[in-house]
């Protein structure tokens, strides 16, 4: 049988200017092969054979287009990246093995030792421990600062300054950065504005619409909704993506597994549908929280109590699914008790620290998501040891709310 290079045609084109989000999530990047297949194939395949040397020799160095191994090419990885770049308006996108490898790739690819990074502080743990700790050994040095401060942000710009790099909303106080400020000061020091834009999803924030250079994603969130892999990915201009982030997964091999990717383009599929819904919930459940005399404080950017609730109402178009909430305690020791006792005592949520899953999620940050950090940086990012943070799934709000009733009665 005869190599199937040249085999596909393109069922659908992702022309953004044509098709509403909801159509791009189901039908962008597919491939139809010969076989006629309805369902995206699935190619578990290490390696592509060739029709001739010379065709071999002309995949290998790039002159012509076409799968060679797939540590970074694969149909099914394609398909993957060309719906999400569809569903995000990026020219590109290049799939990783997660979320953290997403990050890394961004920053093999962009710094070189003696560069600086400017990050918001109230960001994930590993994403910390990354610019904190691994970059260092490199020689590239990282700034932490309040993110939602655009002075903070050009106070610590330096000459050397390469990067920013934000999560908005932030994990887990749900923090926004100004996206019209981040972008003008990247612009105005020549960095690369970077946005994890994990929690709102392309269906509630499209950052690219405002003029950021790089987006990333921990796909094994809601871009998966079900739990079930881990993935991620980097997008941008083509250029950047085909010349300076590809070069990285070729020869480091942070690679996206073909059943991985098959298993996150069925998770698009039904993605819309799905953030929509667990936004609502999460938007019915924090105006509960709010009013339950156990709860000291609630943080969402859906709530008219968020400092920048009005900042989220102009660059988002859904508050996502992630609360976070602070219960009474006046030592930190007390605190921790407290809120590990609400944990313990939830029986429909699971305790776990992974998110956008179709279940309900309940964890305590200070000793899971940010438990590596030092005190000094927990504080710094304002996670206290009274802090839970909930990611909303598709149960009945209803259900909820008397899980978190009998919780916070213990």
């Amino acid at each position: 049988m005869a190599s199937l290079a040249g085999f596909f045609m393109t069922s659908f084109t992702h022309d953004g200017d044509t098709f509403d989000l909801e159509t791009r999530a189901v039908r962008a990047g597919s491939l139809r092969s010969g076989f006629g297949e309805h369902s995206e194939a699935l190619y578990l395949t290490s390696s592509f054979v060739f029709n001739t040397a010379a065709e071999a020799a002309a995949r290998f160095s790039g002159e012509k287009e076409g799968n060679v191994y797939s540590r970074f090419t694969n149909p099914t990885v394609r398909m993957f990246e060309e719906r999400l770049a569809s569903l995000e308006g990026a020219e590109d996108c290049v799939g990783t093995a997660s979320g953290m490898a997403a990050i890394l790739s961004i920053c093999l690819a962009t710094l070189r030792a003696g560069d600086h990074v400017i990050c918001g502080a109230n960001v994930f743990g590993a994403t910390v421990q990354l610019f904190s700790s691994l970059l260092p050994r490199f020689g590239v040095q990282t700034t932490f600062v309040n993110g939602t401060d655009p002075a903070a942000w050009r106070a610590a710009a330096t000459p050397r300054t390469r990067m920013l790099f934000c999560e908005t909303p932030s994990n887990p106080l749900m923090e926004i950065v100004d996206l019209a400020a981040f972008v003008s000061l990247g612009k105005e020091i020549g960095a690369v504005t970077v946005v994890d834009n994990c929690f709102c999803t392309p269906i509630f924030q499209r950052p690219f619409e405002h003029g950021v250079d790089v987006v990333m994603h921990s796909a094994t969130k809601y871009l998966d909704g079900q739990g079930r892999v881990l993935g991620g990915a980097v997008l941008g201009r083509r250029a950047y993506i085909r010349d300076a982030v590809v070069p990285v997964l070729r020869t480091a091999g942070p690679s996206l597994s073909a059943f991985n990717a098959w298993l996150l383009l069925k998770g698009l599929e039904t993605l819309p549908l799905r953030v929509r819904a667990q936004s609502q919930a999460a938007t019915e459940l924090a105006r509960w929280l709010s009013e339950q005399r156990d709860v000291k404080r609630v943080f969402f950017p859906g709530l008219e109590s968020h400092p920048q609730f009005e900042l989220a109402q102009r660059q988002q178009s859904g508050a996502g699914a992630v609360i976070a909430f602070e219960v009474d305690g006046t030592s930190p020791a007390e605190q921790r008790e407290r809120a590990w006792r609400v944990i313990d005592n939830v029986k429909l949520m699971s305790i776990t620290a992974n998110l956008g899953d179709t279940r309900t999620t309940i964890t305590h940050p200070a000793s899971t998501t940010h438990g590596r950090l030092t005190a000094e940086a927990r504080e710094r990012a304002g996670i206290k040891e009274s802090l839970l943070r909930i990611a909303v799934g598709l149960e009945s709000v209803t259900d909820l709310q008397g899980d978190l009733r009998r919780a916070l009665a213990h």
